[in-house]
């Protein structure tokens, strides 16, 4: 569903955006299943905390890319099993790391 690496900066932002109401939606779901779904979902917390870091720099115009993973890249490899859009960040940060598929035409 995320396969395609981004063309704008508006594209971009709108991964962003998917990947936390993505990780609102795992949160309500797991906590609807479990009583003690918090214990089992730490990791979600630094994800969202690094996406919102990452969402928050393209706002204020700080954002740049470069050729290194996201700083939450080490959590969602480590819990990729566990999330259904591990893709969608996989495509986040390939796209931080390379940049904008501009069409060269």
């Amino acid at each position: 569903m995320y396969s395609v690496q981004p063309k704008t900066a508006e594209e971009y932002v709108r991964l962003v955006e998917q990947a936390l109401i993505e990780i609102d939606e795992l949160r309500a779901c797991f906590e609807f299943d479990m009583e003690d779904a918090g214990g089992q979902l730490g990791y979600l917390e630094p994800l969202e905390q690094g996406l919102k870091e990452l969402r928050a720099s393209m706002a204020d115009g700080s954002y740049h890319f470069e050729n290194r993973d996201l700083a939450f890249m080490e959590i969602a490899n480590k819990y990729k099993s566990q999330l259904p859009f591990a893709h969608l960040l996989a495509v986040i940060n390939h796209t931080h790391r390379n940049g904008l598929a501009v069409d060269e035409a």
